[in-house]
């Protein structure tokens, strides 16, 4: 964070926007986008008229924890990491403009997709929050998968809800209404349970002629349950859906009291629908629109491709999602993403600690990163599994992250380091590839997220992994706190302009992407590196039943 220039030493023309940005603050004509991340809960300020730059970012970092063989977040760790982001951003404000914001012209939240969030009559939780990693669903999403003729992954709302009738737990009498992150979250903050259609497409199948839960599905589950189930008819426990451009309620003084632990905000705010990542990734890449998509990667790493027509045939590998807007989306999602190519990266900050010449943690990645494009093409025989939880896509159940090589392999930093990286994006490749089997063009993937702040580098890599174009944007490491911003910002415009149009005209229309074309070269040495990640499937399927 820079701090602020005194007036005395500001250009005119520089003084002149400061203060008019501080005029805004104080009128509310900002929006406030928070997003809850597998590792930090973000906010993200921006102008309600000129959403395209950010005004102050506020951010806590928190971890899921393992319970009982369940991942999950405490409720209490939710709301104590939602203050401390937002008083983190309100710091922010206050260094860089010197006032302190009591009100927004509207806020989004936006969350980590599917799980499972169960409440009582009264709003009591009654089970753990149990997030998109767990993979004990897979009796259930294969039944569902089957009964639906649509696949079901493990990690949909839906697939917990089942699991958890098919199990008899005790709960399940007492089930009135279930939700996501973002929908909990909304929900008390506004007292409404509602949730955007994307979000809900993780929950449920969407029918894209109602941008609704898809009635007939509704009615086959009703069926297969029966009396098991504690009300008439699921529908009854789900959260209404909305889409973007819809107003979603108000804070409300108990849900100002949440967020601002100060009690300086003022209730009365306009929120939009809580939206998940994946659909704030769509609208921090722009990619909205038939035969875009974007590539997410923090703790997860999942494409989302929108569709001009239905899938073929079900596949394991993908699902069909929404964006914002209620759009088909083709979705690879992946369990395991950067987090075993972080846990390296800090075992050599930790040498060079130890070596009497410390190194700060992005510089780390810095280094490391540009020594990997000084590796083979191929990665020098080497192999890098990210498996830190089960990963469907691989069919394992459980994750052992493991480094693997034989001895004719070239073991040098360069090589290490692509393999790493190249491990980042193995399983996404494994489901890209079916996506390309059924014919879907893609003109141009965008890539957010923090490892693609290194310029060049991951870029490059995920562009030969896909053998196609890769765009960032200087807005990717903002990533979904932004995007739900922006979010938030379309409900004064949604009424003159959809949402692909708005994201065109209003927030991209001069943006700057770095777009990185594949070379020949990186195809066909990721190629290789993929056949011998699938072989070495083997490898890690056997660790999973050793250790």
């Amino acid at each position: 964070m820079s701090a602020t220039i005194s007036p005395d030493a500001t250009p005119p023309d520089a003084a002149a926007e400061r203060e008019a940005v501080r005029d805004a603050i104080l009128a509310g004509r900002t929006s406030l986008g928070i997003e809850f991340g597998s590792t930090r809960i973000k906010a993200c300020l921006i102008l309600e008229d000129r959403p395209t730059g950010v005004l102050a970012v506020g951010s806590h970092e928190w971890e899921n924890e393992f319970v009982d063989r369940i991942w999950t977040y405490s409720l209490d760790a939710v709301w104590t990491g939602l203050q401390r982001a937002y008083a983190d951003l309100v710091a922010d404000v206050a260094e860089r403009y010197g006032v302190r914001p009591d009100t927004f012209g509207a806020i989004g939240v936006s969350a980590m997709m599917h799980g499972y969030l169960a409440f009582d009559a009264d709003g009591e939780a009654l089970v753990p929050f149990r997030t998109w990693r767990n993979t004990t669903t897979a009796t259930a999403a294969t039944e569902l998968t089957d009964l639906f003729g649509a696949n079901i992954p493990l990690r949909w709302s839906i697939a917990h809800l089942h699991q958890a009738i098919l199990d008899e737990e005790p709960h399940v009498p007492r089930v009135r209404f279930f939700t996501t992150l973002a929908g909990y979250v909304h929900w008390r903050l506004t007292g409404r349970r509602v949730i955007g259609v994307g979000d809900a497409s993780g929950m449920f199948p969407i029918d894209a002629a109602t941008n609704d839960y898809d009635a007939g599905l509704l009615g086959r589950f009703d069926d297969l349950v029966g009396e098991r189930l504690p009300v008439d008819g699921v529908r009854e426990l789900l959260p209404e859906v909305l889409v973007a451009g819809q107003r979603a309620g108000e804070l409300t003084p108990e849900g100002a009291a949440l967020l601002d632990a100060s009690a300086s905000l003022r209730p009365g705010i306009p929120l939009c629908p809580p939206e998940g990542d994946a659909g704030t990734g769509m609208v921090a890449t722009n990619s909205v629109a038939p035969r875009t998509g974007n590539v997410s990667a923090g703790t997860s790493i999942f494409a989302m491709v929108v569709l001009e027509r239905p899938l073929q045939r079900v596949h394991h590998e993908l699902d069909v999602v929404t964006t914002p807007a209620g759009d088909p989306v083709a979705m690879v999602h992946c369990n395991n993403g950067a987090s075993e190519l972080a846990a390296w990266t800090g075992l050599f900050g930790r040498f060079a600690a130890a070596a009497g010449t410390p190194v700060e943690a992005d510089d780390v990645f810095e280094v490391l990163f540009r020594e990997a494009l000084d590796g083979e093409a191929d990665a020098g025989g080497l192999l890098a599994y990210n498996h830190l939880s089960g990963e469907p896509i691989a069919a394992l159940a459980e994750g052992r992250p493991l480094f693997v090589r034989t001895p004719e392999s070239r073991l040098t930093l360069a090589n290490f380091m692509r393999a790493q990286l190249y491990g980042v994006f193995g399983t996404l490749s494994l489901g890209m590839r079916v996506l390309d089997e059924e014919g879907v063009a893609i003109d141009r993937m965008f890539a957010h997220g923090g490892m693609f702040r290194t310029a060049g580098v991951a870029q490059r890599f995920l562009a030969g992994a896909l053998d196609a174009p890769v765009a960032v944007a200087e807005t990717a490491s903002e990533g979904g706190a932004w995007g739900i911003a922006v979010l938030a910002s379309y409900l004064s415009s949604s009424a003159d302009l959809d949402l692909g149009a708005y994201l065109d005209t209003r927030v991209f229309g001069e943006a700057e992407f770095e777009t990185v074309r594949p070379s020949a070269e990186d195809v066909a040495g990721f190629a290789a590196y993929l056949t011998r990640y699938r072989a070495g499937l083997a490898v890690e399927a056997a660790a999973v039943q050793a250790l």
